[in-house]
């Protein structure tokens, strides 16, 4: 086993990683850049190097300043975490050459899974059903055209290289065709230094479901089942849960086995997740495979009860699977939700600032991976999410409950947080009812938007009326008092029905 380990990344995640060094005896290493410099994962580890100014491409992503960190430190391994250098195939790769573990898979499965054809390709070998689409990337708007006539518009073009909802387009005519190709490939050229795109079959209302896959270097694969990650916002997930709110063994099992076998074709060892698209009919479709430890793990390890970074330390380290398939329980239903600094009111704008005041919940079943404090300033330079909220409960209604207690704990002064999103949600009928899918925060929103016009509309009838009802009233205590030869004023006491003295 590893006496040290250096975590390349910040945040959250860097503070996960650390808590599981410490849980293993394991020495932790930080790095940092300069917005980071108080940073809670750099006060956790037992020791931290400086690695570059606050943007990414000057710090994080120096793959060269790690592993010169890691090796000032005398650490044995480097581990990417999610996000940053932790699917480059050529870090990974620069890392084993320095004569250092990387805690992942191996630079080939990165780069096959990674880049989408490939796996794609790696889907068909393994027998897996695909969403229907190219296997090579476009070359221009005539064989997309020709490719998108033979399975039908509407289709939805993507980024070969990366994920996150960059370069993404959906496409439902051939005069759409030019334009969302351009934009596509100049997106993704942006965000992962690749323009190549293809195409696949636009699947209407589908549901995102990914299976957690653990691989040894010894040829066991196991998957840890289902989590449903349907709730995005720009194709990006936050609500994650486990198990999927449809939950079916079989069709568990067939996705489960499925995605085995996907990873057998990809020679994979390490923590792995297969995604796919669920149609209503509950027919999958395989998407895409990430290399990495996902975000939304935290679910599964309490549905489980499996650490999964420890699991995935163990097998850098050369050590087989802890457990078999057949060890694998599921209990209960955990949901998570990313707290990001981001102000909901002004379309979740990012929030960067002091917090000058932070309560975090705690409580039967609660986690929260956080990697902020008070006093603590939230920079601009990276993304946005402050902590991981999750909640356990024996069942699907008992873990709604309990996050929804939570967020009611929670609160953070100084910036503003997707927190009152996530009690809107939970309280919403069609997230009680399991009915979600990738387009379900759209029509929330949609839904929100018209509630409050309703309420303002009955606000504005109300106040009307009001305002009617006084006028009423003032004309008909004028009218009284001519009548009577009395003066027009007289006491409020009086003009309400009561004897005036």
């Amino acid at each position: 086993m590893f006496r040290k380990i250096l975590i390349a990344n910040r945040g959250e995640i860097a503070v996960r990683l650390i808590r599981a060094c410490r849980d293993m005896s394991i020495s932790p290493v930080a790095v940092y850049s300069e917005a980071d410099r108080k940073a809670l994962h750099v006060r956790l580890a037992d020791e931290a190097y400086f690695i570059g100014e606050a943007p990414a491409a000057q710090s994080y992503l120096v793959g060269e300043k790690i592993i010169d960190a890691a090796k000032k430190s005398g650490a044995e391994a480097i581990h990417p975490g999610y996000g940053f250098l932790s699917e480059r195939e050529w870090f990974a790769r620069a890392v084993g050459e320095a004569g250092l573990t990387f805690i992942g898979p191996s630079p080939e499965s990165i780069e096959m899974m990674g880049d989408k054809t490939n796996a794609r390709i790696a889907a068909l070998k393994a027998k897996a059903p695909i969403v229907p689409g190219t296997t090579e990337p476009l070359t221009d708007d005539t064989a997309a055209k020709k490719v998108a006539a033979e399975i039908g518009y509407p289709v939805m073009m993507k980024a070969s290289a990366g994920g996150g909802g960059k370069g993404m387009r959906v496409v439902r005519s051939d005069e759409e065709m030019a334009a969302a190709l351009q934009m596509a490939s100049a997106e993704a050229q942006a965000a992962f230094g690749d323009p190549s795109v293809y195409i696949e079959k636009l699947i209407e209302r589908p549901r995102h479901i990914e299976i957690q896959i653990v691989a040894d270097k010894f040829g066991n694969i196991i998957h840890l089942g289902e989590r449903e990650c349907s709730i995005q916002r720009r194709h990006q997930k936050v609500i994650e849960e486990c198990p999927a709110s449809f939950n079916d063994a079989e069709l568990r099992e067939r996705m489960g086995k499925a995605s085995v076998e996907i990873a057998r074709a990809a020679n994979y060892y390490s923590l792995g997740t297969i995604e796919y698209l669920v149609d209503a009919d509950r027919n999958f479709y395989f998407l895409e495979m990430n290399t990495r430890l996902q975000v939304e793990h935290p679910v599964t390890e309490m549905v489980t009860g499996i650490d999964l970074v420890r699991e995935q330390i163990r097998i850098a380290a050369g050590l087989p699977l802890s457990l078999k398939q057949e060890d694998v329980r599921w209990a209960g239903s955990a949901i998570e939700c990313r707290v990001y600094a981001e102000d909901p009111d002004k379309n979740f704008l990012p929030s960067p600032g002091k917090i000058t005041r932070l309560r975090t919940p705690s409580g039967p079943g609660v986690r929260d991976d956080s990697g902020v404090y008070e006093g603590w300033e939230v920079p601009l330079f990276y993304d946005p999410m402050i902590s991981k909220l999750a909640a356990w409960g024996a069942s699907r209604d008992e873990a709604i409950g309990r996050v929804r207690r939570a967020l009611g704990e929670y609160h953070v002064g100084g910036i503003r947080t997707t927190i009152p999103f996530f009690l809107s949600v939970l309280d919403d009928e069609d997230f009680h009812r399991g009915e979600t899918d990738t387009g379900y925060i759209a029509r929330f929103l949609e839904r929100q938007a018209e509630k409050a016009k309703s309420e303002s509309n009955d606000e504005a009838e109300i106040a009307a009326a009001i305002a009617a009802a006084l006028n009423f009233s003032e004309q008909a205590r004028k009218q009284q008092a001519s009548s009577n030869n009395q003066p027009a004023t007289i006491s409020k006491w009086k003009a309400a029905g009561r004897i005036g003295r």
